[in-house]
């Protein structure tokens, strides 16, 4: 892991706030350039030809994820320090510090950065007016080219530490900063008008935070609308669902309303039951009272077809006991159906041999007239 000093591009220039806070904005961490580099900077020998290392910076590494994350709320510091900036030698070295929206602005990144410490702003003012990033990264000495450019090595696993304010910077005198203030203003208090963009309240002279908090309005409406269009799909689905379920509802009902019984059905069933029974006894197979129609119509292809009738199916067995007892002599007068209870059912000539034996009885007891 080697140090390296590199510049800082401020974006514009600096405001003091009422307060005094120096806020600015910074591209950081440039990417798909190659810098110079002497060789006790890197930690290396000399080169044969006494000149300087060639460094690529991919942006592949500048734009990774953990690189990017390590740019938010990275501390300000005068000078760079001996050692990286951590919580114990914090209050001792900051002034200032990154703020957290991060993002990418062509080949660099885009940081705010706010100095709060009145050092700190007093150091910008006059001796200390430009800026210089401090990181770290891994070095891969593999020679290559981008472009028409040649390198002898890249860097790799790029961690942001803490931003410096120097006299100059590798960079030179372009990336100095000034209060853009008038001098007889800077000891007055500004006075500003702030308005609320979104959940942004932003000073409305700062051109450049109107322009992050109506970017940032302008995501949230996007997000906004996402979730609209994907809670409208979700309540279509739904609303498909529940005519589904309605259909399958209504089906179930009218399956259930099928399967009642009612007087008409108990009646025919115990007609139907009966006249199996009749069949079956008129063919002389035993049977019992505790058999359902099926298996008295099993019992009854059994009986007559044996072991060809073994792996027949129900509608078979249906069908061998409809021809085998088409010409049956059923007996006349047969009881209702076991556990049918109710008025007896006349079967086959039954009600025509009630007719008869009726006229024969008025008949016979008219007799004595004929006489």
């Amino acid at each position: 892991m080697v140090e390296f000093r590199d510049t800082a591009i401020i974006d514009g220039a600096a405001r003091i706030t009422r307060d005094g806070y120096l806020v600015a904005e910074a591209r950081v961490a440039r990417a798909n350039n190659i810098q110079d580099y002497l060789p006790h900077e890197l930690d290396l020998p000399p080169k044969d030809n006494g000149g300087a290392y060639r460094i690529f910076r991919p942006e592949a590494e500048v734009f990774a994820k953990d690189a990017v994350a390590s740019a938010a709320h990275r501390p300000i510091t005068i000078n760079h320090p001996k050692s990286d900036v951590t919580s114990g030698n914090w209050r001792e070295l900051a002034v200032g510090d990154i703020g957290g929206d991060v993002m990418r602005d062509g080949d660099a990144l885009r940081v705010p950065i706010k100095v709060m410490d009145a050092k700190g702003v007093e150091a910008i003012q006059s001796s200390h007016q430009e800026f210089s990033l401090g990181y770290s990264a891994d070095l891969d000495m593999t020679p290559g080219k981008f472009g028409d450019a040649e390198y002898d090595g890249s860097m790799r696993n790029i961690r942001i530490n803490h931003l410096a304010m120097v006299p100059s910077a590798r960079g030179g005198s372009s990336l100095r900063i000034v209060d853009e203030r008038p001098a007889h203003l800077r000891d007055h208090k500004e006075t500003t008008m702030r308005i609320k963009i979104g959940d942004a309240e932003v000073d409305a002279t700062n051109g450049e935070a109107v322009k992050v908090a109506v970017q940032a309005l302008d995501a949230k409406l996007a997000t906004l609308s996402t979730s609209n269009e994907t809670l409208t799909k979700d309540l279509g689905d739904a609303k498909a669902k529940i005519a589904t379920l309605e259909t399958e509802k209504a089906t179930l009902t009218q399956q259930l309303a099928d399967a009642t019984l009612t007087p008409e059905k108990l009646r025919d069933a115990a007609k139907s039951y009966a006249d199996t029974q009749a069949k079956a006894k008129a063919l002389g197979v035993a049977i019992t009272d505790a058999m359902g129609e099926a298996e008295i119509r099993k019992a009854v292809v059994d009986a007559k077809m044996g072991d060809a009738a073994k792996d027949w199916t129900d509608a078979q067995i249906a069908a061998s006991f409809a021809v085998l007892t088409k010409d049956a002599k059923v007996e006349q007068g047969a009881a209702p159906a076991p556990g049918i209870s109710g008025s007896p059912v006349n079967l086959g000539d039954a009600a025509t041999l009630m007719d008869q034996s009726w006229a024969k009885a008025n008949d016979d007891l008219n007799a004595w007239r004929a006489a």
